[in-house]
């Protein structure tokens, strides 16, 4: 790993008063014997992003980051040394049921400005951000049927409608061999038909099932009308099938090119967070500024939605505060009763979460992780908590209960009526959505330059004291606007990157 170049000022960041433990911001690492601003003498090298302990810890004493216990010291840990993982145990999780609920959900004031952007009006009021074709899939075995005449719409029929932006095939691996009556079916079914009217598909409904399938047209609130279904088994031979497909896709392609964006309110705007392959820097650059503009944009009249349950459960005692009633934080604690239950019957914790490359980057546990990850939410009241994929119901700030794994997440949040989301990273994941534009944020510069056809928005230059939180979270805010309206291109999306969609389906599989 490489060390501070010479001249370079030794950089090391502390959250909050009361922590006991700070980061180091330098790209590389520190070498033993560097002098930190503050007088405090490293006894040995510490790389970018991991703690430095600042004072002796004896077995046992708290370690404090954010203000809040991270961990206990498993052994003595001498001040100026590395804090390893390793070396750090982990606390038991707020108890759900001594939260305090309320008392910090102050409403943020509205912009002196009304802000607009510009999307493309469907007939049922709302507005997206792309001008796609979606083709819904009611069981797995049609996928590579449609997989064909999705490339054959795109070779042949997209360059006719040039203000479409692409086909969007909604793959799954459910449908049929699932209990599709048992516990927890709810969530894909739910998740698959929120998917199909998502805003980006201009209202048109476009289904391709097998005909034996459980997951039926009724499920998916579709009516019967052969217009908007077509059943494989009912075709002869797989070139009627593509035949089929392309002829419905090119009446729907019709009217979906003659979309045009016009100027509507940013109420009329859902934008969805999340962060993948973080790191320590997560919650002191990027994350923070995530925040900031989550709050421009609930002052602006937006939704915006925050998720990822295992990355707020040992943060919750601080969001549970910030429920604007009582009936939202009753629902906050039953999303993570609900998780803490799922995770049990799995034999699994939420100690699960933190990966590899999370504790390379200087993550010790979850709770550190957690702290991090909620400060994206900013300081909003949260009005609403959302199921698994249940749709959106309110402007500003609602947490919608999902796993941690980004593409699930990124599914789920779609299904809520996501148009756009901004992702943080510290470690850098291509991670892309073919329905909504993703815009991707570092927690570092060293990453942003690394990936500099990747990377949307640089948050490292925080740590380098090159720019403040609220600078770098207004530039994030703007981007939105601009790339919500068709002003900007994600790199991703200039790219074309596309991963796949995941269900979450915690339903049992016959």
């Amino acid at each position: 790993m490489t060390e501070i170049a010479a001249g370079t000022t030794p950089l090391s960041i502390k959250m909050n008063d009361r922590d006991n433990v700070a980061i180091i911001a330098n790209d590389g690492s520190l070498p033993e014997g560097t002098v930190l601003q503050d007088g405090l003498k490293l006894v040995q090298r510490i790389p970018q992003g991991h703690k430095v302990a600042l004072k002796d810890f004896a077995e046992g004493d708290e370690i404090i980051r954010y203000g809040e216990v991270i961990g206990y010291a498993d052994r003595p840990i001498p001040k100026g040394s590395w804090v390893r993982e390793t070396l750090v145990r982990m606390p038991e999780p707020p108890i759900l049921d001594k939260l305090k609920i309320g008392g910090n959900a102050k409403p943020l004031p509205p912009l002196d400005e009304e802000l607009t952007f510009m999307g493309y009006p469907n007939p049922d009021g709302s507005f997206g951000t792309k001008n796609l074709l979606g083709i819904t899939t009611s069981v797995q075995c049609v996928t590579g049927v449609l997989g064909y005449a999705v490339e054959k719409i795109r070779k042949e029929l997209l360059p006719q409608y040039p203000n479409v932006d692409d086909v969007v095939a909604i793959d799954h691996s459910y449908g049929c061999g699932v209990a599709i009556d048992g516990l927890g079916s709810e969530i894909p079914i739910r998740t698959i038909r929120n998917l199909s009217s998502h805003p980006n598909f201009g209202g048109e409904l476009l289904i391709v099932g097998l005909g034996c399938e459980k997951l039926t047209l009724d499920r998916l609130d579709a009516g019967e009308s052969e217009s908007d279904v077509l059943f494989l088994q009912d075709r002869a031979g797989f070139s009627e099938m593509i035949g089929s497909i392309m002829d419905m896709a090119g009446e729907r392609l019709e009217r979906l090119n003659r979309r045009k964006r016009v100027e509507a309110p940013l109420s009329k705007l859902t934008v969805g967070l999340q962060c993948g392959g973080s790191d320590a820097l997560s919650g002191v650059t990027a994350n923070p500024a995530v925040g900031h503009a989550a709050d421009l944009l609930v002052r602006a009249g937006a939704a915006v939605m925050f998720s990822e349950v295992t990355e707020v459960r040992d943060g919750v005692h601080l969001l549970a505060t910030r429920a604007s009633s009582q009936e939202v934080g009753q629902a906050l604690v039953r999303e993570m009763k609900w998780y803490d239950d799922y995770l049990a019957r799995g034999h699994a914790d939420r100690s699960a979460n933190t990966t590899p490359g999370n504790k390379r980057g200087g993550l010790s546990n979850i709770v550190e992780k957690s702290l991090g990850s909620i400060v994206k939410s900013g300081t909003a009241p949260i009005v609403d908590v959302l199921g698994p994929g249940e749709k959106v119901r309110k402007t500003g700030l609602s947490f919608a209960a999902t796993p941690a794994g980004d593409f699930v997440c990124g599914t789920l949040q779609l299904a809520s009526g996501m148009h756009l989301e901004v992702f943080t990273t510290g470690r850098g994941t291509p991670y892309n959505l073919s329905m909504a534009p993703v815009i991707k944020v570092s927690t570092r510069t060293g990453l942003a330059e690394q990936w500099h056809d990747l990377i949307d928005v640089d948050a490292g230059k925080i740590a380098d004291g090159k720019a403040t939180i609220e600078e770098v979270g207004e530039e994030i805010f703007r981007a939105i606007i601009d790339v919500a309206s068709g002003n900007k291109k994600t790199w991703a999306d200039t790219w074309g990157i596309r991963n796949d969609m995941v269900l979450f389906n915690p339903a049992p599989i016959t």
